[in-house]
């Protein structure tokens, strides 16, 4: 094993995606999924392929990246959800008809109401969302 070898071959790497460091941008992130789309058409998965090592660390870099430019919205109660929802597809609380009167989503929204079933069925239509999503 020759250290001089392995680190102008990791230097190389690194210079050439920027392995050794959080993904610092759009163009980076760009590349490192570039990379492994290519990997992947000629990846062999049988156990002990070196390439394996490399894409688990692109998709280590990738996931940071993605988690810290495009984090989940808080999706935990049926409220934030809809909330979320609303907010992905550009609509008001008067924009769903199927849950009620503005009152009516406002108090949903603000957990005051729940939402019932005829409306759930409604919403899960709507936005292709699982019932269980958004009952309480």
């Amino acid at each position: 094993m020759n250290m001089n070898d392995i680190s102008a071959h990791w230097v190389a790497l690194h210079e050439q995606l920027g392995l050794g460091a959080p993904v610092a941008n759009k163009a980076q992130y760009r590349r490192l999924l570039a990379c492994v789309e290519a990997l992947m058409e000629d990846y062999d998965d049988r156990a002990g392929n070196p390439l394996g090592g490399l894409l688990l660390l692109l998709a280590e870099r990738i996931r940071e990246y993605e988690d810290r430019v495009h984090p989940w919205p808080d999706t935990t109660t049926p409220a934030s959800l809809l909330a979320f929802l609303m907010e992905q597809h550009g609509l008001r609380q008067s924009d769903l008809p199927e849950v009620g009167s503005q009152s009516v989503v406002s108090a949903v929204l603000s957990g005051k109401r729940d939402l019932n079933l005829r409306q759930i069925k409604a919403l899960a239509a709507r936005f292709h969302v699982p019932m269980e999503a958004l009952a309480g």
